[in-house]
């Protein structure tokens, strides 16, 4: 499995970038099956099924004890993050907001599964691979989209932004945005890049959700490759070769919160370990990711900003 990014590169859900959309469903998956009360997704395990990586497939299934590949800090992170960004479109749709808009939407299964208020529009921007295969598997489980659901195949890295109003978007309207899982695999210039373009296609009143990542301190990114590189390590060890170092843009780049603050979005800011602690799970332990200090972001875009 080649997982070293290169300019115009592209993937599946069992290769490179993609293959991590299909891990995230996989940690869906297990959270799921052990912690109801906090997340609740019934695609996840099929969908990780249908894309037919077979060690996944046992994990996902409970077949394969998650052990020491996927840690009980991946499954808690996977309930706390799941679970923010689900409040995150309820509550936007709930205030009134009637469009939504996923980036990288990978595996993600809002558009079927959320109680979206009637008349709500969602699109969901992905590699025409990624849209094509997770449209297909979920029309043959018999799912049904629950909101006016509206792909838009397309590289983030190409222009997005025309081919989602080409899709029906309309910048007049508030929109709820998110970019879950997202802003570590795009190089500094192409997160500043995204985010500017969010901006420039919302309404005052639209709404985003993100993650923000504090600068690094010194050799904080060496221990985070290093980290990595373990991981990657465990996985192959298994049969699952994918190198999650390769994966990743390292280096400085602008913080999130603090970008889209500038941008004009008043923001609200929360740590994974207070999140961890509000919904009264443990802290993360040997946190060589350097995941604890990670802020999920989410705020409006100030009613003054044209």
């Amino acid at each position: 499995m080649n997982s070293t990014r290169y300019d115009g590169d592209s993937w599946d859900l069992a290769s490179s970038v993609g293959a991590t959309a299909t891990l995230a469903a996989l940690t869906r998956a297990i959270a799921t099956r052990t912690d109801h009360a906090l997340i609740d997704d019934a695609f996840a395990e099929p969908l990780v099924r249908a894309v037919g990586i077979g060690l996944l497939t046992r994990l996902a299934t409970g077949e394969v004890a998650p052990d020491d590949l996927v840690g009980h800090a991946t499954i808690d992170g996977a309930k706390v993050r799941t679970k923010f960004y689900d409040e995150f479109f309820l509550d936007a749709t709930n205030a009134g907001i009637t469009q939504v808009v996923i980036l990288a939407s990978g595996l993600d299964s809002r558009a079927y599964r959320l109680p979206w208020p009637a008349g709500t529009v969602v699109y969901e921007v992905d590699q025409p691979q990624v849209i094509e295969f997770k449209t297909r598997a979920l029309a043959e489980l018999g799912a049904a989209p629950a909101a006016d659901r509206r792909v838009v195949a397309v590289d983030l890295r190409d222009d997005w932004s025309a081919a989602l109003l080409a899709a029906g978007f309309d910048p007049a309207r508030p929109t709820a945005w998110s970019a879950e899982g997202l802003l570590g695999y795009l190089p500094s210039d192409a997160q500043d890049a995204l985010l500017d373009s969010i901006t420039e296609l919302s309404a005052p009143g639209s709404r985003v959700a993100t993650e923000s990542r504090p600068n690094p301190r010194p050799d904080d990114e060496d221990q985070t490759k290093e980290g990595l590189h373990r991981i990657s390590e465990r996985w192959r060890a298994h049969g699952f070769d994918l190198d999650h170092a390769r994966l990743r843009h390292f280096g400085e780049r602008n913080e999130a919160a603090s970008y889209l603050t500038d941008l004009g979005w008043t923001l609200n800011t929360i740590t994974i370990r207070d999140l961890l602690a509000a919904n009264d799970l443990p802290p993360i332990k040997d946190d060589d990711l350097h995941m604890a200090d990670v802020r999920y972001v989410s705020g409006v875009l100030n009613l003054t900003t044209a």
